[in-house]
């Protein structure tokens, strides 16, 4: 049984070009427009679950990101028809800041 937040995630990215990414605020905006932000997080748990089950790739600075530890603004998109072949989507950790922080 999928839930309002959960079609309305994968029918953003249903009709989109390859490669194109979604804005998860607009989906949040589509299922309550007087209350979007309050259900934000509500989108951001339930993208997290669905990129867990590889029905969507969560981007942070347009690079897959580990579902698990994204921080930050982020967006959606499909997988490419390569990532399904190979089982999901390979995660760039990014964290925001410099590059010298990642090094650590």
């Amino acid at each position: 049984m999928s839930s309002p937040i959960e079609d309305a995630l994968l029918s953003a990215i249903a009709d989109l070009p390859e490669g194109k990414s979604a804005d998860p605020a607009k989906v949040a905006q589509a299922i309550e427009p007087e209350r979007w932000r309050r259900i934000l997080p509500h989108v951001r748990n339930v993208a997290i679950g669905l990129a867990r089950e590889n029905k969507l790739v969560i981007l942070r600075h347009n690079k897959p990101a580990d579902p698990g530890k994204f921080k930050g603004v982020w967006r959606f998109r499909a997988l490419t028809p390569e990532e399904v072949a190979a089982g999901g989507a390979t995660f760039v950790q990014v964290y925001g800041g410099t590059d010298e922080d990642d090094l650590d």
